[in-house]
């Protein structure tokens, strides 16, 4: 797996000019040559650089750690996560997951993220660490430079988490409106519509949650046999406009008589039309709003 400047710059959080720095004046790191002499970097630079970045926001200096042979890099992260004073900011804990996440480190991987939702609570833990990991994770799923097997170790860590929560919540009845919470048949990414699951219940709406790879059959014979208040699906994949628009367009006329949530690939999303009936959710704000206040709208 080899990776630019610029992926390292979104992976780790550190500005590309300071990377350059770094190996100008310490060698952090030793990038690669392509034949047309073009700078990459493979997963041991990936790897090393995360390291120093968590390393430095512990307070250490660049010059230091770049003086350390890896084994010593390696006894002083240990040192660093087990005895450190909860006073770690949200980068630390991005770095250090994706850092974990790569070397398979499942028992690390669930002491910090536990770590991170103790100190915050879940949805809060979504907001500032979960959602941006998942950002930058999804570059590399996007540029097929993570293997599935990375993929899968992260997001069903994640998503046991999350079911966790929602376990948490199953004995409180619920209230308000109810909610068809579903992914299209091509799509299987789910977090983001787990986490949908567990603000709607914490705030005692009725969840009907799908999950992933469900066909518009399936959403028409529920619509045949329940009352639905409101429908929420992402549109994560990149699909061409009219496929999109096409599916869109079936589904507001199975889902006629409640309202429609959609979130997901802005680029996607954007290239609709006819689509003034949707409530687009571009953000997490807009989301809790929504849900805060679903017939406003």
């Amino acid at each position: 797996m080899t990776y630019s400047i610029a992926d390292l710059e979104q992976l780790s959080g550190i500005h590309s000019h300071t990377i350059r720095i770094w190996e100008q004046r310490y060698n952090a790191l030793s990038p690669l040559r392509s034949q047309g002499n073009t700078r990459f970097y493979d997963d041991q630079q990936l790897r090393k650089l995360l390291n120093i970045v968590s390393l430095n926001k512990s307070g250490l200096k660049i010059s230091k750690i770049c003086s350390l042979s890896d084994s010593e890099i390696d006894e002083l992260l240990d040192q660093q996560f087990y005895y450190s004073s909860g006073d770690k900011d949200d980068d630390y804990y991005v770095g250090e997951l994706i850092r974990y996440g790569l070397a398979f480190n499942e028992h690390a991987f669930n002491q910090l993220i536990d770590e991170s939702i103790d100190q915050f609570g879940l949805a809060d833990c979504y907001r500032k660490i979960i959602y941006p990991l998942l950002l930058r994770l999804g570059l590399m799923w996007r540029k097929d430079d993570i293997c599935p097997a990375h993929e899968h170790f992260l997001s069903n860590i994640i998503r046991q988490k999350i079911f966790t929560h929602i376990n948490y919540l199953s004995l409180h009845g619920h209230s308000g409106q109810k909610w068809l919470l579903f992914l299209p048949e091509d799509e299987d990414h789910d977090i983001g519509l787990l986490f949908a699951s567990y603000m709607l219940r914490m705030q005692h709406h009725h969840v009907i949650f799908l999950g992933s790879k469900v066909p518009l059959d399936s959403i028409k014979r529920i619509f045949s046999t329940l009352n639905v208040d409101h429908v929420m699906l992402f549109m994560i994949k990149s699909r061409l406009a009219p496929a999109a628009q096409h599916y869109i367009d079936r589904l507001s006329e199975i889902c006629s008589t409640a309202k429609i949530h959609l979130a997901g690939n802005s680029e996607v999303i954007g290239k609709l039309n006819h689509i003034d009936h949707i409530n687009w959710i571009k953000t997490l704000d807009e989301f809790e709003k929504t849900i805060a206040s679903p017939l406003n709208t």
